[in-house]
């Protein structure tokens, strides 16, 4: 299932670059993430945390996540 990072970002009015800079990842991660390459757990972590969510609301953003 896809992940909703594109959705999240950009009904906050975030650019790519930014999220990049708050989750401390690389804009080219936030790009392939957004095109649906797998990522690693605490790469989720850092992107979940900079759009200002929850871990608890990481279905939201990586549904079909355990």
């Amino acid at each position: 299932m896809k992940n909703q990072v594109r959705e999240i970002r950009e009904a906050q009015l975030m650019s790519k670059a930014e999220l990049a800079r708050k989750a401390g990842v690389s804009p080219v991660t936030i790009d392939r993430i957004e095109n649906g390459a797998e990522c690693r757990m605490s790469t989720k972590r850092k992107i979940i945390l900079a759009l200002g969510l929850k871990l608890t609301d990481r279905n939201k953003v990586f549904p079909g996540d355990v």
